[in-house]
């Protein structure tokens, strides 16, 4: 359920570019300009997010119970960490009931809020049961509750390349976040199977994950 990041590196082609797409159908043809990754993240976001919204929801349900036995295989013994989680979105694995586990065992939980365009989140405690309020795209944030530096931080992915790079909403918050941040978390992507892709044409501001985490037994 779980795997490491590919170190290797991008596959070597021997063959010119122009013929690689009839040996290889994973093969995308390089990107070098920031504007058209932009414009094809975009188009692979959205196309993405429409295969997730497809997955029908007693399915999402079951892949997101298999996606939170894999979070309890790669991260052990969860008394006394703090771990950022996510309110679920647009078809995002539902890991609210893992949440409360955690909390269960002696863990703390907390939940990301954006304060402002362009700067870093800040993670607030939160605990189910906690007061909620309507954050940026509506989804529901903490009220209240004291900014904390979570030791775990789980990020949902809308695509994800061999070498565990996110492709995430575009608003850049995620990697501002762990730039800013005092020490490395341990960061661990979570999404479906069907969301990995060849490649996201990383960017000296792109940050990988340290783990990957879908519903499949042994990813």
């Amino acid at each position: 359920m779980a795997n490491e990041c590919d170190d290797e590196g991008p596959a070597q082609y021997a063959s010119p570019p122009c013929f690689l797409h009839e040996l290889d159908p994973a093969f995308r043809t390089p990107l070098s300009d920031w504007t058209d990754v932009r414009r094809w993240r975009k188009a692979e976001r959205e196309r993405l997010i429409a295969a997730r919204l497809a997955i029908a929801a007693d399915a999402r349900a079951t892949m997101s119970r298999r996606i939170a036995e894999g979070l309890d295989a790669v991260i052990g013994d969860i008394a006394g960490r703090m771990v950022s989680l996510y309110w679920p979105f647009r078809g995002e694995p539902d890991l609210r009931p893992w949440m409360a586990s955690v909390n269960a065992r002696g863990g703390r939980t907390a939940l990301p809020v954006v304060i402002e365009k362009g700067q870093p989140l800040v993670f607030r405690a939160y605990v189910p049961g906690d007061r909620l309020e309507k954050g940026v795209w509506n989804i529901p944030i903490p009220a209240e509750g004291d900014p904390v530096l979570p030791d775990i931080v789980i990020s949902p992915i809308v695509g994800i390349d061999p070498n565990c790079y996110r492709l995430g909403y575009g608003g850049g918050f995620f990697d501002r976040t762990l730039a800013a941040m005092p020490f490395k978390p341990l960061v661990i992507g979570v999404g479906y199977e069907l969301q990995r892709i060849a490649t996201i044409y990383p960017q000296p501001h792109d940050i990988p994950m340290d783990r990957l985490v879908t519903e499949a037994p042994g990813t």
